[in-house]
């Protein structure tokens, strides 16, 4: 929040007009003990008090007194935290006004007005009685010395392990400086400074005071949508900027943590769109750990909101409410957005989207449906990763959702917070000691890069010399430079080119992927235009779109002669999601399995990356868990033949090729049902083809956060063990029907699979199990589903089954159920001698169930089955 983000001007309230809005709300500022349940801020609450605090005012002889009723110690007072050999001070009587800017509060003068010079290596020591999240915020401006030019001081600030400055200068800022962190404060917590050498360090003051357990969760999600971020706390947070939307600056008087919120009037970039309003009786959520401690009252009673005049007026039906804020380049930020619905008249009303640098962070959100209430205060935390940071700005929006509710939007505050890097730090790459290691790393990946690309270079020319000497004698009647760059085909294949296919290969569009001439003349699926498919789709109508994922949108679409088929539009501009389209072309292309999703065909054209599969009606097995009210529950058997359907599909990607394939990315989301309920497996962007003698593949870490196995996060060496224990996870999902990552519960229930585990090793499975199909699971079906999902969560991948002995298990689980029933319906009371007919029936077609697939028939040999008569014991 300092000078560094280059804050245009802003006209603030009079010193009247906010005394009289801060004053009509003083309620806000003091809480009653929170309730079980949301509560109303009609009474004042307690202040918060950290238990443990440091306030220093850097070489000031005396105590001083803020505003908001912070005391800090002299600097005598503070002496024996500080390990120095040197004892240089400087001060100045008089602090100009115009060195405040709007972002830092001038109450705080007198941080300002006394200096600590080290001309050494420095440190404080301060005791930490509960080790935790702590703020850590430095004061900084150049004052006068007769000997130190402070202006052109040049140093290091770090703890134990994370750098927050390096190499950092006052030089070029004309005001004061403030710098606000949330570290990890172990139980001797120091802060360092270290001079640059010949030169020298200083710094106003220092605050050092605890933030409370439940400020940070461990968890968020993080765009694309879908994805979640685990092992926050262990991170290290600068704070760049913290939002008051549609309300005036907000000083440390007026929040019991001490934050300062800035309006957001800079930073909105659609002004004439937006109204800022104004409510009342704010109610907060306690149970789900949002309380006044997350944001102050002000904050949630105030927002930006969608202009009704400007929505009329609008060529576009619908639009975006923007802020634009810079940021360091080569860093992820946490981005923690506040709501509260004080805008609508009734519950499930409002409806909107959020985005992150134009990819989909939150869609369709219901404010009402999250806090079951209207003004009840509300907030999300998004990661946005680095990579998603291409211009050194970060874009938060929110607009309307194309279903459902009016036509609104809002947002009450925004803090936008630096994560550090590989290096642990927080301003640049490199570390405590001085390394460089980050730094290292990115030139050896560019020197490897750029070999590989002038390799490529050199390829590619060879091939243009030879394709010139062989160009036809009318290449230049064709309907691109690329005609002749070809590869050599046979007649007949080259006349089969329709041309519209051949004015779109490879040279004669702007596409960065140009995959088109290979996969189209190898037979790899079919060739659409971009006008077939913006006709499909209604030229991409927002109304149209079935799904959303990293790779981009999902579109239902209709081709010419009525089939329907869904379209998956990637992120133009996206290097991994050229990577993934390449894949999934290059798989799907070659596998044919009934519970595989069919690829039919694709498209290229201008930078465009589409993906045209076989629609699937009834959509994610997601939907039909949790999440939406518009779907029928699934019966437990239903879900079982679901189960064993995706276990079909993953066996045949495992063992149903000459090359074994990893899907990588098993999830709910990407097991879809057809018409019929019949299980297919898709998305295969992340896929990796391995021969699985070898046991297993070394590669870059990717998957589903909740889903990832362990074991491939610790090793990065993915096996085909890797998609058992995601499935793992996906049949604790399919039992209980809730999120396998939900931040806003106890700590130890976030984690469905821990959470799983820990019922399931008490013996209490039926803990877990979803209430709207509890009544309906036999005991025996129950314990071997339970058991399957617990031997694939297990720690190591050698302990956990093959997908084909997950599979037999899930049959028997289904035969275990339909044995119950029809014990019920019969006389005879004897369900093992119903039980082995059944088996007896069904083992050919277990056996059989690689037989609709286009592979090799001796495939079916390759199944290893359990001793049907041990199953029972196991």
């Amino acid at each position: 929040m300092g000078e560094d983000h280059n804050m245009p001007s802003f006209m603030p309230l009079s010193i009247l007009s906010l005394s009289l809005y801060l004053l009509t709300f003083n309620h806000a500022y003091v809480l009653l003990a929170p309730a079980p349940s949301p509560v109303s801020i009609s009474s004042p609450p307690s202040a918060y008090q950290p238990y443990d605090s440091y306030l220093i005012n850097c070489g000031s002889s005396t105590e001083t007194r803020l505003d908001d009723g912070r005391i800090f110690k002299s600097d005598t007072q503070a002496h024996s935290y500080l390990s120095t050999n040197q004892d240089v001070k400087a001060s100045m009587d008089y602090i100009p006004s115009d060195a405040f800017s709007n972002s830092i509060p001038s109450s705080t003068e007198g941080l300002y007005k006394t200096a600590r010079v080290f001309l050494h290596r420095s440190t404080y020591t301060f005791y930490i009685s509960k080790p935790g999240k702590h703020w850590v915020r430095l004061y900084f401006y150049p004052l006068h010395h007769p000997h130190y030019d402070l202006e052109t001081a040049v140093f290091t600030v770090h703890t134990e392990k994370f750098v927050l400055l390096h190499d950092f200068s006052v030089r070029g800022y004309s005001k004061v400086v403030f710098k606000e962190y949330l570290v990890n404060a172990i139980e001797l917590f120091s802060l360092v400074f270290e001079p640059k050498k010949g030169s020298f360090a200083f710094v106003n003051a220092i605050e050092i005071a605890a933030v409370p357990d439940e400020f940070i969760s461990d968890s968020a999600s993080s765009v694309p949508q879908g994805e979640t971020v685990n092992g926050l706390s262990n991170y290290a947070l600068e704070v760049s900027y913290r939002l008051n939307m549609g309300g005036p600056i907000l000083t440390p008087k007026y929040d019991t943590l001490s934050r300062t919120w800035m309006p957001d009037t800079p930073y909105n970039v659609f002004p004439q769109g937006t109204e800022a309003v104004r409510g009342s009786y704010i109610k907060y959520q306690p149970d789900k750990w949002i309380t006044w401690l997350i944001a102050p009252y002000l904050v949630y009673e105030t927002a930006q909101r969608m202009k009704t005049e400007a929505h009329a007026q609008t060529v576009e039906p619908k639009f975006n409410l923007t802020w634009v804020v810079n940021v360091d380049a080569g860093f992820s930020y946490l981005i923690r957005m506040h709501f509260c619905d004080i805008v609508s008249k009734s519950l499930n009303d409002l409806y909107f989207n959020v985005y992150i640098n134009s990819l989909m962070g939150f869609s369709s959100l219901d404010l009402s449906a999250e806090t079951g209430g209207l003004a009840t205060a509300y907030y999300i935390d998004i990661v946005l990763n680095a990579s998603a940071i291409t211009n050194g700005s970060i874009v938060v929006q929110v607009g309307p959702a194309s279903t459902g509710g009016l036509p609104n939007a809002i947002l009450n505050g925004l803090e936008i917070m630096k994560i550090n890097n590989v290096d642990d730090s927080l301003d640049g790459l490199y570390a405590v000691d001085g390394s460089y290691e980050g730094k290292f790393m990115k030139l050896k990946v560019l020197a490897i890069s750029g070999i590989f690309m002038a390799f490529l270079a050199m390829f590619f020319l060879g091939m243009v010399c030879v394709r010139w000497k062989k160009r036809p004698p009318d290449w230049q009647k064709r309907n691109s430079f690329s005609s002749w760059l070809l590869p050599i085909q046979g007649s007949s294949r080259k006349n089969s080119l329709s041309s519209s296919r051949k004015s779109s290969i490879f040279g004669s569009r702007k596409s960065k992927s140009g995959h088109s001439s290979y996969y189209s003349i190898q037979g790899l699926g079919r060739f659409f235009t971009l006008n077939e498919l913006r006709t499909a789709t209604h030229n991409f109508d927002e109304k149209m779109v079935i799904g959303v994922g990293g790779f981009g949108n999902v579109f239902l679409g209709a081709l010419e002669d009525g089939t329907k088929v869904a379209i998956k539009r990637g992120h133009q501009g996206s290097e991994q999601g050229i990577n993934e389209f390449q894949t999934e072309i290059e798989m799907l292309s070659k596998l044919r399995h009934r519970h595989l999703v069919s690829l039919i065909g694709f498209c290229d054209e201008e930078s465009e990356m589409i993906l045209v599969y076989e629609y699937m009606a009834n959509g994610p097995l997601r939907d039909h868990l949790y999440g939406s009210n518009d779907k029928l529950t699934l019966s437990w058997k239903q879900r079982l033949d679901i189960c064993i359907g995706a276990a079909r599909g993953l066996h045949y990607l495992h063992t149903g090729a000459a090359i074994g394939i990893i899907h990588r990315d098993v999830k709910t989301t990407n097991i879809l049902l057809d018409d019929n309920f019949v299980a297919k497996v898709s998305d295969f962007g992340l896929s990796k083809a391995a021969r699985m003698e070898q046991g297993y593949v070394s590669t870059a870490v990717k998957g589903s956060f909740g889903y990832l196995d362990p074991e491939y996060f610790r090793r990065q060496q993915l096996t085909d063990k890797s998609d058992v224990y995601s499935f793992g996870v996906v049949l604790f999902e399919v039992l209980s029907a809730r999120a396998v990552i939900c931040p806003r519960l106890p700590r130890d229930q976030i984690s469905l699979a821990e959470w799983a585990m820990q019922w399931h090793r008490k013996g209490m499975i039926e803990k877990i199990v979803d209430p709207q199909i509890a009544g309906s699971i036999s005991e025996g079906s129950l314990k071997k589903f339970a058991e399957t999902a617990e031997k694939c969560l297990a720690e190591y991948g050698v302990d956990r089954p093959s997908m084909g002995e997950v599979l037999w298990y899930l049959e028997y689980s289904l035969q275990l159920q339909e044995a119950t029933i029809a014990s019920s319906s019969s006389s005879s009371s004897n369900i093992d001698d119903l039980l082995e007919e059944k088996l007896s029936k069904n083992v050919v077609s277990i056996a059989n169930i690689l037989s609709d697939d286009d592979s090799d028939s001796t495939v079916g040999s390759q199944l290893h089955f359990p001793n049907v008569g041990n199953m029972q014991g196991r």
